[in-house]
């Protein structure tokens, strides 16, 4: 498990690596890095602070930090869902701050979480569906195909079940 200061310097990277910023407002900072380092102890990887996660990371893997939803989130309104990641705009009037929409579809949410609340127990003989992004060819072993190709930026309608058996 990371420590905070670690987890700073790996979100760091990533904002600098990927053209972005991170969160201005250092309180709200403090409280997503703190967040992501619970969650990374709580399940084995650092999933949104700002999400609820299943605990399985096969249910979660769209929600691990940085999530799958950061890239649009951020060309669309400036910021990620929990305010991470912002854009040059943000950074530079942190007052822009605000909500912003959902990106996640609920099904995604929902898929490894009973009605309880409780974590669905899944069997490792457990088939989870292979998507296939039909313009680059990337390949994600999931529930649901990814709302953005992390390669090419093609959109979730662009994704079809990927046969494995090749017939």
């Amino acid at each position: 498990m990371r420590t905070e200061e670690e987890m700073m310097e790996y979100v760091e990277n990533d904002a600098e690596e990927n053209g972005y910023y991170l969160c201005p407002d250092e309180d709200l900072l403090f409280d997503l890095i703190q967040g992501l380092v619970e969650n990374e102890g709580r399940y084995g990887y650092p999933s949104c602070p700002c999400r609820q996660a299943s605990g399985k990371k096969l249910y979660d893997s769209d929600i691990i930090c940085p999530c799958e939803y950061r890239d649009a989130d951020v060309e669309e309104f400036g910021m990620c869902y929990c305010g991470l990641f912002v854009s040059e705009e943000i950074q530079d009037e942190p007052e822009k701050l605000q909500p912003i929409p959902e990106r996640r579809p609920p099904e995604a949410a929902e898929a490894g979480i009973d009605a309880d609340g409780s974590t669905v127990v899944s069997s490792s003989e457990e088939k989870v569906p292979v998507w296939r992004c039909t313009v680059c060819g990337y390949l994600a072993a999931r529930e649901l195909p990814p709302p953005i190709c992390p390669i090419c930026k093609a959109k979730a309608e662009r994704f079809e079940e990927f046969d494995l058996t090749g017939g």
